[in-house]
């Protein structure tokens, strides 16, 4: 990978903020980077080689910053979340049910023969697409508070299940892989809760601030790639690493400035990177030669918000219900592994994308709605949370 086109990966990547920049559109900043990376793949000009080996290995860093940073979004910590735990819980039973038969469905009608995947598919959430935009509408009450456990369960269960369900027939020797990988999260987020109770994390902050060493980068970042380490050893995903880690970072409490550390590093390189390696690994001719895998796409993108729906009949208003099909990290992520893997058929991966894609424009026009007046009225124990930089949505 030569330097100059490094530079045009760092020019190609600043197609997402430009076409999220107007307000109305509502476009998260990786469709434009999906974009820029198709035009330069080999679907248009072949600038980009999606299997150069240094360019899917810088992605593949990108896919764990990126998959880290949605996780140390998850407010884990915040009370209104843990009150609010029950609710939310149920709410995501309900979705999980309501997505089985409507996967069957969908598997039987395109005969792909990948209803599990399906299912963690439909069931799926974005928390780091979510959470800016009920920042952004400054949304709050009892139904918004319920709407953040729903959210964060959703994600956090469906990352994990991914593995198994994207693969069944090694499905036992992932779930060992995963095992294994929570177990080293949960042990490292003991070792960070105890540096924080004995006050070493505070005296290693105050050194690196007034030395200028970005010493809590340096260490998060070994620790990050070695759990990587661990969960390609244990041939899983390091998309699940990724994410561990930072449910573990920001259940220990995550320091602004390492927040906005994490939050550059990833923004402003290897995260456009690893959207514009897939963009450029996206087969598109296939959807255009198989109709059927447009349809597909539709499928599953409508079918996760008629998911979502489900829970109007438990009280939850519409607009937020719909709000929370809003999906990107996860079949982002299957189709990364498909892609990887070959373990979808040719153009499935662009057709998980797509679907994808459905949830964020119907999204869009939910958030429309839910910010023309309050969902309910401002629930006494709080807002929520808006202290951190908003994340990339996955």
């Amino acid at each position: 990978m030569s330097f100059a086109l490094l530079a045009l990966v760092c020019l190609a990547g600043i197609t997402g903020p430009l076409l999220a920049l107007p307000h109305r559109w509502r476009l998260p900043v990786v469709v434009g980077e999906l974009l820029a990376g198709i035009f330069l793949g080999p679907m248009g000009v072949g600038c980009l080689d999606p299997t150069a080996s240094t360019f899917a290995f810088l992605a593949n860093v990108g896919f764990a910053l990126v998959m880290f940073v949605a996780g140390s979004h998850v407010p884990v910590g915040d009370r209104g979340l843990r009150r609010a735990l029950p609710v939310g819980l149920r709410r995501a039973a309900a979705v999980g049910a309501a997505s089985v038969p409507v996967a069957l469905a969908i598997s039987t009608v395109f005969g792909t023969g990948h209803p599990a995947l399906y299912a963690v598919l439909l069931s799926s959430s974005s928390a780091a697409l979510v959470l800016p935009i009920l920042d952004a509408l400054r949304l709050k009450g009892t139904a918004v508070l319920q709407l953040l456990p729903q959210v964060a369960i959703a994600d956090a269960v469906c990352i994990v299940a991914l593995p198994l369900a994207i693969d069944p027939t090694r499905a036992g020797r992932a779930a060992i892989g995963a095992v294994v990988v929570l177990v080293c999260a949960g042990a490292l987020f003991a070792v960070l809760r105890e540096t924080e109770r004995r006050g070493w994390r505070r005296k290693l902050h105050h050194l690196s601030e007034r030395r200028k060493f970005a010493l809590e980068l340096r260490i998060n970042l070994a620790l990050l790639f070695g759990l990587a380490a661990i969960a390609q050893t244990s041939q899983v995903s390091i998309m699940l690493a990724g994410f561990a880690f930072g449910l573990a970072v920001a259940a220990a409490g995550e320091p602004r400035r390492l927040a906005r550390q994490l939050f550059a590093i990833t923004e402003g390189f290897f995260g456009p990177l690893f959207f514009l390696w897939l963009g450029a690994s996206l087969d598109l001719r296939a959807l255009a030669q198989r109709p059927a895998l447009i349809g597909l796409g539709l499928a599953l993108g409508l079918g996760a918000v008629v998911c979502h729906l489900v829970n109007r009949l438990i009280g939850q208003p519409a607009a937020l219900g719909a709000l929370a099909a809003a999906q990107l990290g996860v079949p982002v992520a299957a189709a990364t592994l498909g892609a990887q893997s070959h373990l979808l058929a040719t153009g499935e991966p662009a057709a998980l994308v797509l679907g994808a894609l459905v949830t964020i424009a119907v999204t869009s026009v939910a958030a429309a709605l839910a910010g023309r007046g309050p969902v309910t009225p401002v629930d006494p124990a709080g807002p929520t949370p808006t202290d951190k930089p908003d994340p990339r949505p996955t």
